[in-house]
C-alpha cells in the first residue's frame, strides 16, 4: 500500500539527529568561529542538539501501535517477546556472574562458591574487600553522570504508570551483578526484574501503550525474569500478579503468563536453567502436624522481621560512622570475607548451600551458626551499599529456619515433621515474610517438589506468617524501604493517579476578587442575591483575606458595618502541589464547601478557587475507573 510503513522495522517519531554532524560541529566550534564571544553560545547549541541524540527513543509502526493499543492478542504477542528477552538477560546475568566467582576465587569444576567447605582465605578476605572498593567508586560515578534514584517495577507501577529509565536500570544491573560477583551476601533477583521490567517499560513508550497496559508489561517483564530464575513458571506470573501488578485479573492473566513461560523455554533452550530439588517428602501429612506447621510460620514471620530490622540498624549504623559512602561497600565486603573464613555459605546469594541444607548435610550446631552468619551477612552487605535483594537470602535463611526447628523439634518427638519437610515450608513462610506474595511462594514450592500435600502445608504457614508480618511489622522489605524513604505506597496499586490530581490541576483559575475596603453597600449592589455563592477578599496589597458569603452579605445590613466583618476561612488555604486527599481533609477540618487556592501561605496571592462538591467527584470518578482497571472492566 503506497504510504504504508514497512512492517518489520521500528521508525522513529520524529526525525533523529545528525550525530556525525554535531560530532564535527563540536571539533570545529573554536576554529570555524571568528569572534571568541560567540562560542560559548555555540556550544550551548551543541549541548542541546546531544540531549535530543541522547532522549531519541524508537517508535513502532503506527500499523503494530494500533494492533497492539487495539487487540489484547497483539498485547499477548508484545509481553511474549518481551518474555523471551528476559529469558536471554537472566541467563547473560547468571554467566557473568558464575565466571567472576570462577575467576575471582579461583574455583576449580562446576561447583557453586557457597557450597564449598572452604576457600582461599586471602582470596575470600580480599576479593569482597577490593570489590566493594571498585562498587563504591563506580557507584560514586554513575550519582555524577545519572544524578537521582533509580525507580524498581514496584514503585513505577504504583506511582509512575509503569515508566522506568532504562539506563538507570542498566546502572542498578551492573552494581548487582559486581555486588553478587565479589562475593556479597546478596541475590541477582533485583537485578533480573529491574532489567526485565525497564525492558518492558522501554518497549511500552516504543507501542504508546495505554497506561493499564504499560503497567501490565512491566509484570510481564518481572514474571519473565522470575520464572526464569526458579524454572517456574506459575511462580513468576504470580509474582508480577502479587507484586509488581498490584492485582489478578483475566486481562493480565494471558500477558503475564505467556512472557513467564517463554523466559523459561529460552533459558531451557540455552542450557541455563537450576536443577531441580531432589528432595524425599512424605506421601501425607498428618492433621495433628498443622499445629507444628502454623507455629513454625509464625518463627519464621519473627525472623523475618528480625532481619529486616537489621537491615535498617546496619543501614544507620553505616550512615552515622565516618566513612565515606564510597568506601562503606569495602568495609562491608571485609565484614563478610571474614565471616567467610568461617563458611562460604555466607557469600553469595547462597544457592549451592540451600541444597546441600535441603540434603541434610549440615549439623544442629552449624546450621545455628549459618543462619545467624547469613543474617548479619546480607544485612551488612545491603547496609553498606552493595546492591541486590533479600529474595533468594530469604529462601536459604527460610531453609535455615525450618531446618533449626525441625532438628530441635526431633528432639522432644520422634514422630515429628522431618527437618526436610520443616526446611522447604520454612523456605516459603520466610520468603513470604521478607518479599511479599504468598501465592507466589506456594507455587514456586509446588513447582520444585511437585508434592500436593507439602503444598497445602506451605499454604497454611504462608498465610499465618503473612498475617503476623502484617500484624506486627506492617511491611515488606521492599515497601518497608519505601516507608523508610518516606513513602506511602505499600504494594504496586496504582495510586500514581492520586499523586496526579492536585489542586492545581482541579481548581478554577477564573475568579472574581474584591479588595477588603469596599463599602458593604457597592459589594451588594456587585453581588446581588443569586449571582455568585462567594466573593474573595483580598487586602490592599492583593493578598488573600478571607470569603464573603452572598446569602450572609444580604442578610446582615443591621449586624455588619465594614466587609471585614463578613469574612470567612482568612487562614484555611489549599495550595495547588496540594492533593486531592489533603484538599478533601482540609474541607472537612475547616468546615468549608469551598476554599481558595493561594500560590504561599505566606504571600497568599490568589491563584483559584476549588470547591469540596467537585474535589469528592473527580476522586469518586478516578477511584471508580482505578477499581474498574484493577477488575479488568476497564
Amino acid at each position: 500500500m503506497p504510504g504504508s510503513l514497512p512492517f518489520p522495522s521500528l521508525r522513529p517519531h520524529r526525525q533523529r539527529p545528525d550525530l556525525q554532524a554535531i560530532a564535527v560541529s563540536e571539533a570545529v566550534a573554536d576554529t570555524t568561529l571568528p569572534d571568541p564571544a560567540a562560542r560559548p553560545a555555540f556550544r550551548e547549541g551543541i549541548a542541546q542538539r546531544g540531549q535530543q541524540v541522547r532522549g531519541w527513543v524508537l517508535q513502532a509502526p503506527l500499523t503494530l501501535r494500533a494492533l497492539v493499543r487495539g487487540d489484547e492478542i497483539w498485547l499477548a504477542v508484545l509481553a511474549s517477546c518481551l518474555g523471551v528477552a528476559a529469558g536471554l538477560l537472566v541467563v547473560a546475568i547468571n554467566a557473568v556472574t558464575l565466571l567472576m566467582h570462577r575467576r575471582l576465587f579461583a574455583l576449580e569444576g562446576s561447583g557453586r562458591m557457597s557450597g564449598l567447605l572452604h576457600l582461599d582465605p586471602w582470596r575470600a578476605v580480599l576479593v569482597p574487600t577490593f570489590g566493594g572498593l571498585v562498587l563504591g567508586l563506580f557507584t560514586l560515578l554513575a550519582a555524577r553522570v545519572r544524578p537521582g534514584r533509580p525507580v524498581d517495577p514496584i514503585e513505577a507501577n504504583a506511582l509512575f504508570g509503569g515508566r522506568m529509565s532504562f539506563r538507570d536500570s542498566m546502572i542498578v544491573v551492573m552494581q548487582t551483578v559486581l555486588s553478587n560477583g565479589v562475593g556479597a551476601s546478596i541475590g541477582l533477583e533485583a537485578g533480573y526484574t529491574q532489567i526485565g521490567s525497564a525492558l518492558a517499560s522501554k518497549l511500552g513508550r516504543a507501542f504508546r501503550v495505554r497506561r493499564q497496559d504499560m503497567r501490565v508489561l512491566v509484570g510481564c517483564g518481572a514474571a519473565g525474569a522470575i520464572g526464569a530464575a526458579f524454572d517456574a513458571p506459575i511462580a513468576g506470573a504470580f509474582y508480577a500478579f502479587e507484586l509488581v501488578v498490584g492485582t489478578y485479573s483475566l486481562v493480565n492473566l494471558a500477558p503475564v503468563t505467556l512472557a513467564s513461560i517463554c523466559a523459561i523455554l529460552v533459558t531451557h533452550l540455552l542450557g541455563g536453567t537450576a536443577p531441580s530439588l531432589a528432595v524425599v517428602i512424605p506421601p501425607g501429612i498428618g492433621g495433628l502436624d498443622y499445629v507444628t506447621i502454623l507455629a513454625l510460620g509464625v518463627v519464621s514471620a519473627l525472623v523475618g522481621i528480625v532481619i529486616m530490622r537489621a537491615v535498617t540498624l546496619a543501614e544507620s549504623v553505616f550512615r552515622r560512622s565516618a566513612l565515606p559512602v564510597w568506601l562503606r561497600p569495602a568495609v562491608g565486603g571485609l565484614i563478610v570475607g571474614l565471616m567467610a573464613l568461617i563458611t562460604p555459605a555466607v557469600m553469595s546469594s547462597g544457592h549451592m548451600a540451600m541444597r546441600l541444607g535441603l540434603d541434610s548435610q549440615y549439623g544442629l550446631q552449624t546450621v545455628a551458626l549459618m543462619l545467624v552468619l547469613k543474617a548479619v551477612a546480607s544485612a551488612v552487605s545491603i547496609g553498606s551499599g552493595f546492591r541486590g535483594g533479600l529474595f533468594f537470602a530469604s529462601l536459604f535463611l527460610g531453609v535455615l529456619t525450618g531446618t533449626l526447628f525441625g532438628d530441635l523439634l526431633s528432639l522432644v518427638s520422634p514422630n515429628a515433621l522431618s527437618p526436610v519437610v520443616c526446611a522447604l515450608i520454612g523456605m516459603s513462610a520466610m520468603a513470604v515474610a521478607i518479599v511479599g506474595g504468598p501465592l507466589t511462594m506456594v507455587f514456586l514450592a509446588l513447582e520444585s517438589t511437585g508434592s500436593l500435600p507439602l503444598t497445602s502445608a506451605v499454604l497454611a504457614a504462608s498465610v499465618v506468617s503473612s498475617l503476623t508480618v502484617r500484624r506486627i511489622f506492617g511491611y515488606s522489605f521492599a515497601t518497608w524501604r519505601f516507608h523508610l524513604r518516606g513513602e506511602s505506597i505499600r504494594s504496586a496499586v496504582d495510586v500514581g493517579w492520586m499523586r496526579n490530581l492536585t489542586v492545581g490541576r482541579m481548581m478554577r483559575r477564573e475568579v472574581r476578587t474584591i479588595r477588603v475596603d469596599t463599602s458593604l453597600a457597592a459589594v451588594r449592589r456587585d453581588f446581588p442575591l443569586g449571582s455568585a455563592h462567594r466573593i474573595i477578599v483580598v487586602d490592599q496589597a492583593g493578598r488573600y483575606a478571607g470569603l464573603v458569603l452572598v446569602p450572609e452579605l444580604h442578610g446582615s445590613e443591621q449586624e455588619a458595618t465594614r466587609l471585614q466583618d463578613l469574612l470567612h476561612y482568612g487562614n484555611v488555604m489549599l495550595q495547588p502541589q496540594m492533593r486531592v486527599r489533603e484538599a478533601v481533609a482540609l474541607f472537612e477540618t475547616g468546615e468549608a464547601d469551598a476554599l481558595v487556592v493561594v500560590d504561599d501561605p505566606e504571600r497568599r496571592e490568589v491563584l483559584g478557587e476549588l470547591t469540596e462538591q467537585y474535589a469528592l467527584r473527580r476522586y469518586s470518578e478516578e477511584l471508580d475507573r482505578s477499581r474498574r482497571e484493577l477488575s479488568g472492566e476497564g
